[in-house]
């Protein structure tokens, strides 16, 4: 039987923690050759998640420069894939999510009229300018897609009434899979603050904000929210590992810099933000996967954004959309720390993003299409 040649494109951070998995499970089919070809759009955090999961790529462009564009990353990811292509001649090309190496790499395989499946499809927030490039990114691989692996069923319906063409499966989110490798009871951090905070005692609050749209008065006003609730309550402290943006970093060391309670620190590998997570209270962020990451762990999450692609989190009440409005965030932050009934309410509800299982899903689907299985997989269903 011939191997089907899967070759998965990835490049971020975020890219990385949810394909890791995808790419050991690939790997362990006996039908599938698992390739894995690294743009380094992100280079530095994703040689931390390959370095975890312990994983190397068999191709990598190196596309990485200072002060990189949009469109120097997606031209020299398009370029890169050229010869990498011509050498692999990959059977499918998986791409996931909604980055810049996703869309290049998707449109690369395209040119090469390779099949693109889709990890992650069908996120949606209608607004092509809101994330920015990310909604159009997502958008635009789904009309290249052959194959479209859809997180949760709203996502499913999405793409159907976009009428994308190819097949579409249900499979939940690969970040549950890598959760299992990442998150361990007796953890250490590397970094001896976090080792010396008191996770039993206090109410540990983990903060991430980096998102373009939120620059300028709206990740300001998220900062000095943030600063009156460290504040306001002495048993609340907040761990915020700064963004490498030179716009982040000025905003936070302006409004957190030297607050006690609020600890500013340098970005953290998947590995360890996992870990955070795990220990603590609940989560404010502006960050897409962190919305699917907490509540598989059980914390309630304020999202500090004016939309979200990920509505399911919030219908089965996990997440709540807080916006970037001060008043806003200081009232729901101090709903959470004040109403037991409103805190335990969202850390007891149902994860809508999957089971664990996701990566076998969408091998099965893979060898389905290829015609190695005989039966179209189930969907996921929480």
């Amino acid at each position: 039987m011939k191997k089907i040649k899967v070759m998965s494109v990835f490049g971020t951070r975020p890219e990385a923690i949810k394909m890791a998995p995808l790419v050991k499970t690939l790997a362990r089919r006996e039908g599938i050759e698992s390739l894995c070809c690294l743009t380094g759009q992100h280079r530095q955090m994703l040689d931390s998640v390959m370095e975890i999961f312990r994983l190397k790529g068999d191709y990598d462009l190196n596309i990485m420069q200072k002060q990189q564009t949009l469109s120097s990353i997606t031209t020299r990811t398009i370029l890169g894939m050229e010869s990498v292509l011509e050498e692999a001649k990959p059977d499918l090309i998986l791409v996931h999510g909604d980055t810049s190496t996703t869309f290049a790499g998707a449109l690369a395989a395209f040119y090469h009229k390779i099949p693109v499946g889709h990890v992650e499809a069908g996120l949606r927030t209608y607004d092509v300018y809101s994330p920015f490039p990310e909604e159009m990114n997502r958008t635009l691989v789904g009309d290249i897609a052959a194959l479209h692996f859809s997180p949760t069923l709203a996502n499913a319906e999405n793409l159907r009434k976009e009428a994308v063409k190819g097949e579409i499966f249900i499979t939940g989110n690969t970040v549950i899979d890598a959760m299992a490798t990442t998150v361990q009871p007796n953890f250490r951090f590397a970094l001896e603050e976090l080792n010396a905070l008191d996770f039993e005692n206090k109410r540990i609050i983990a903060l991430t904000c980096h998102r373009r749209e939120n620059y300028g008065k709206p990740m300001e006003d998220i900062f000095r929210a943030v600063r009156h609730i460290a504040e306001t309550y002495e048993d609340v402290e907040f761990v915020y590992p700064v963004h490498l943006s030179p716009a982040v970093r000025e905003c936070a060391g302006k409004y957190l810099g030297g607050v006690e309670r609020i600890h500013l620190i340098e970005p953290l590998d998947v590995e360890q933000m996992h870990n955070l997570m795990a220990r603590c209270h609940f989560v404010m962020t502006d960050s897409g996967g962190l919305q699917e990451e907490a509540p598989a762990l059980g914390k309630p999450v304020l999202v500090l954004r004016r939309e979200t692609e990920r509505p399911e989190a919030i219908a089965a009440g996990t997440v709540k959309l807080v916006g970037v409005e001060y008043a806003d965030i200081v009232r729901l932050a101090k709903e959470l720390l004040d109403e037991p009934a409103v805190f335990d309410a969202m850390a007891k509800a149902v994860n809508p993003y999957g089971d664990g299982h996701a990566c076998e899903r969408i091998a099965d689907a893979i060898e389905w299409y290829f015609g190695q299985r005989s039966e179209k997989p189930a969907d996921f269903r929480p």
